[in-house]
């Protein structure tokens, strides 16, 4: 009760403070040049104060919103999932020197076996308007004397939940790179005590990055399917920058026929 009060003593002073302002601008032609001076410094003064709500407003509601979990989805598909490095803010959002195996947040780690690490990561927001997940990833790679940098993302337990040969995996990036460089994707199937390993490289040069797994060429146990993973594995990333602005993957059964 009292928080509704206290909106409509807000809405009725500011009813009356903007037709003060009006009144005061009707007034201004014919108005003496020392109150009119006057009033010219406290228009500015507020007009600072109301232009940095401006700006403030503008700029957070042009974003994508934090949290938000819209994701592209083929006719069909049973489950869908952003990690929430793309999804939400992480409790570190950034890294200097990154260490042989750096947990980002819960469920993404960084792998790598350069001697001197010169690797930073960041989480950082996304801002463009095509952009539909809040945050992105960026990795600033400078001199890497390693031969493998991964970015290893653990999929849910609904992923596994389920899970058949006739399944399509499908994995879809948003990226950006200073210069070219490959990119693969390793989707990892626990079944039992094997792991299932299918490869995949990211199309860079196609409009739509995306790779799907076919897990009726794979040789898991439908019964004793455990756990999912994916690496992303970066080949020859010195001296670049690479932004994630969104991974998300789904599954859909294959169509019958």
């Amino acid at each position: 009760m009292a928080g509704r009060f206290d909106r409509f003593i807000d809405r009725f002073i500011q009813r009356r403070v903007q037709r003060r302002w009006q009144d005061l601008a009707d007034e201004a032609p014919a108005m003496e040049l020392d109150r009119l001076r006057n009033l010219r410094g406290r228009a500015r003064a507020m007009r600072r104060h109301l232009d940095r709500v401006i700006h403030l407003a503008e700029h957070r509601l042009a974003l994508p919103i934090i949290g938000s979990n819209a994701i592209r989805k083929p006719l069909g598909t049973d489950w869908a999932w952003r990690p929430m490095l793309w999804h939400g803010p992480i409790p570190v959002p950034g890294f200097a020197s990154v260490p042989a195996k750096a947990q980002v947040c819960d469920g993404a780690t960084i792998f790598h076996d350069c001697r001197r690490s010169e690797l930073t990561v960041r989480q950082v927001r996304n801002t463009r308007e095509s952009d539909i997940a809040p945050f992105g990833f960026r990795m600033d790679v400078f001199r890497f004397d390693g031969s493998f940098l991964s970015l290893v993302l653990d999929l849910p337990e609904e992923a596994a939940q389920g899970l058949k040969l006739r399944h399509l995996i499908r994995l879809d990036v948003i990226v950006e790179m200073e210069k070219p460089l490959e990119i693969f994707a390793r989707l990892n199937i626990k079944h039992g005590p094997n792991v299932e390993q299918i490869v995949r490289e990211l199309p860079l040069n196609e409009e739509e990055v995306m790779v799907e797994f076919d897990l009726a060429y794979s040789k898991i146990n439908e019964k004793r399917v455990e756990r999912l993973w994916v690496d992303l594995i970066f080949e020859g990333p010195e001296m670049n920058q690479i932004i994630l602005r969104d991974v998300t993957l789904c599954r859909r059964p294959r169509a019958e026929f």
